[in-house]
């Protein structure tokens, strides 16, 4: 049971790390779970070659030895040569493939030689039932606890240097347990200690490594569940990556956060109540709290460690004014999807500040389904905004955000603006009237926006537009075309 437990915690490694790596997901969970799996297969048709000579018990006692100490130093090593052939710029899928490989052969060897061991003591019938039982239970408390436990706490690099003492222990059992293999037990006892040296040596050095691939130096690094956090600094400019993506850059983060908060507020007559979905940071907040006439602010954000570094980090704290912490905000942690199929109160504005939709559960956030949802919790005369990614570089992004807010019935006018860290980017405002409402002048001064550049940014160049519109398809939950979009980049 824990050497199964061992082995799918090693495939969600896997498939966390090319995630992180590569910004792709799906790919990556395909890559790594189909390779293993058919790697596996390979591995149990291997092992009907292994343990040919000598008597059966004491050969296939050797040769399972033989794969769990082959299997410990490649669960350490792997996971930090796929960082360092990323930071060299090498193939990251051919590593990724090759590493999926090699565990998968010895994993897979493990089962079929464990069952040829006990069918040996008993029928083969029993043999099979309590070692499928076990193998199907282990593999069940691996899935819960590489999630739930290990990321969170330990992170990637130390979650696979503790995976890489469960089979030299499983080792050293077995050299316990059955005399015949008494002369491994010097060097299974030799493999202990320099594994766990060199898991405590694996996680600072895969640090450095990761610190190469950003431009500013770190300072700090923070996992959840969800996703990996790490915030950059030089001089001035406060840097945050979640999964290795770039969010916001202080210096320039104001011109985005004010273009997707004032026009939207600015196009409402009184905007009293406030729905903002994502946008953990504090900053969007920021900007909706300068506005008077907020009465209230309800906040929905997936995960907790955001909110809690948006909350405590001091430079960050200093950037979104302490805005998590003012009364009319009201914080909900959880999926936004979820929720707002459960709101029941109507809002003035609804502001959606997802990060782009390249992953499946992002997708969703942009769909048809979706904004049925914010729909029908809009007020009269409420209006709904989102980011919708760089629409030069991915015009059928936005294009396909814009018609799925159109198949619900909403209004949209799609605008623009220039951010130096990221080019050129736009979003959607949706509503429910004819017309785009009047804007309403600002109540303060901004850094970037004032009356004539919020009407100014909806005129929207043409070269920002895809060349067929026609053929853009709406985003559903049925036909996530918006995965489609977001990998073809420019698609003009």
């Amino acid at each position: 049971m824990v050497s199964s437990a061992a082995g799918l915690v090693l495939e969600l490694l896997l498939v966390t790390q090319a995630s992180y790596l590569s910004g792709d997901a799906t790919l990556a969970t395909g890559v790594v779970v189909g390779t293993f799996l058919a790697a596996m297969g390979l591995g149990a048709w291997l092992s009907q070659f292994l343990a040919q000579r000598g008597p059966l018990i004491e050969r296939l006692l050797k040769t399972l030895v033989w794969v769990e100490l082959a299997l410990a130093p490649l669960c350490l090593l792997g996971p930090l040569a796929l960082y360092l052939l990323f930071w060299l710029d090498g193939s990251l899928w051919l590593g990724t493939t090759v590493f999926t490989v090699l565990v998968g052969v010895l994993a897979g060897m493990e089962l079929p030689l464990i069952t040829r061991l006990l069918e040996s003591q008993q029928e083969l019938r029993r043999a099979l039932a309590r070692v499928l039982a076990l193998d199907y239970l282990g593999s069940l408390v691996g899935a819960l606890l590489f999630p739930l436990v290990l990321l969170p706490l330990l992170g990637l690099l130390p979650t696979a240097g503790a995976l890489s003492l469960i089979p030299v222990v499983s080792a050293l059992l077995l050299t316990l347990h059955f005399p015949v293999l008494a002369p491994w037990r010097r060097w299974v006892l030799l493999l202990l200690p320099l594994l766990t040296l060199a898991a405590v040596w694996v996680a600072p050095l895969g640090d450095r490594i990761e610190d190469g691939l950003y431009q500013d130096p770190v300072i700090g690094r923070f996992h959840s569940r969800f996703q990996r956090v790490v915030l950059t600094r030089r001089a001035d400019d406060l840097r945050l990556y979640l999964d290795g993506n770039l969010q916001f850059s202080s210096v320039d983060e104001y011109r985005y956060h004010e273009a997707l908060v004032h026009p939207a507020m600015a196009s409402v007559r009184r905007p009293e109540r406030i729905l903002l979905l994502g946008a953990g940071d504090g900053l969007a907040l920021r900007e909706i709290l300068r506005w008077p006439s907020v009465r209230s602010v309800t906040l929905v954000e997936l995960d907790p460690l955001i909110l809690d570094i948006a909350r405590r980090h001091p430079r960050l704290l200093a950037l979104n004014q302490g805005s998590l912490t003012d009364p009319r905000v009201t914080v909900l942690t959880g999926d936004a999807f979820a929720y707002t199929r459960r709101l029941d109160d109507s809002f003035d504005v609804v502001i959606a500040d997802f990060p782009d939709p390249d992953q499946a559960a992002v997708a969703r956030l942009y769909s048809v389904g979706f904004y049925q949802s914010l729909r029908r919790l809009l007020a009269p005369g409420g209006v709904i905004v989102t980011q919708a990614s760089t629409p030069f570089f991915s015009p059928n992004v936005l294009a396909s955000i814009e018609r799925s807010l159109q198949v619900t019935g909403l209004m949209t006018h799609p605008y623009s603006l220039s951010i130096p860290s990221f080019g050129p980017w736009g979003f959607v405002l949706a509503h429910q009237a004819v017309q785009l409402p009047p804007l309403q002048p600002l109540p303060f001064k901004a850094r970037w926006a004032d009356d004539q550049q919020l009407r100014s940014v909806f005129a929207f160049p043409m070269d920002y537009r895809p060349n067929n519109p026609e053929q853009i398809l709406e985003n559903r939950l049925s036909r996530p075309v918006l995965l489609h979009y977001q990998r073809s980049g420019v698609s003009k």
